[in-house]
């Protein structure tokens, strides 16, 4: 039997948030210490809710962060996903 072997990739979950229709948090898990302290985290979070909210209440968004700057608060855009 054959080994699957997966090509590298260079994207990594550092966060997984579930927010409120304000924005407040449900749910954070952060993997990392990208965001040591409480008042970084939520500052990430209200970043996230901001670009976010206006968005269709049926749609799921993935937001992928890029790892210059130390990953802070720098986000490559939104990637939408319809949920049907």
């Amino acid at each position: 039997m054959e080994a699957l072997i997966l090509e590298p990739s260079l994207y990594t979950v550092k966060a997984i948030l579930i927010l409120d229709n304000d924005g407040d948090r449900l749910f954070a898990k952060y993997y990392d210490d990208t965001y040591p302290s409480v008042k970084e985290q939520k500052a990430f979070e209200k970043n996230i809710f901001n670009k976010t909210h206006r968005t269709d209440s049926r749609s799921f968004f993935t937001l992928p962060c890029v790892s210059g700057n130390h990953g802070k608060g720098v986000s490559a855009g939104l990637q939408e996903k319809k949920i049907k």
